[in-house]
């Protein structure tokens, strides 16, 4: 009949997580090591590049699609609502405000940046 569970592990074998043995390397007792703020703080940001902007995009073709953006979640969001009814409608209804909200800015920020002649 096969066996159920694992060995136990030898007792001479095991440390803690939180301990170092002498013949631990330098890097494996780094792995243990919690960074302090003097060490987050030293270390460069680099920003993630995956979803990276155009850094040659104009900022009224940023904020235009913002704009658009936020009008159609707008409308999704609006949807949802219509079809439910007590506290979640009430979310959804608050979610809608906060996003007309940041969309009624954004439309204020392009008209001063390309101002209707």
């Amino acid at each position: 009949m096969p066996k159920v569970t694992p060995n136990s592990p030898d007792a001479a074998n095991t440390t803690s997580a939180h301990e170092t043995s002498k013949t631990e390397t330098r890097d494996e007792a780094d792995y243990y090591h919690h960074a302090s703020i003097a060490d987050i703080k030293a270390t460069p940001r680099t920003p993630c590049t995956m979803f990276i902007v155009n850094p040659e995009t104009h900022i009224q073709d940023l904020l235009g699609f913002t704009s658009e953006a936020l009008a159609s979640a707008c409308v999704i969001i609006m949807d949802q609502a219509d079809r439910e009814t007590g506290p979640s409608r009430n979310t959804l209804l608050g979610v809608h405000l906060i996003m007309s909200s940041a969309e009624i800015s954004v439309n204020r920020a392009l008209d001063h940046l390309d101002p209707i002649a």
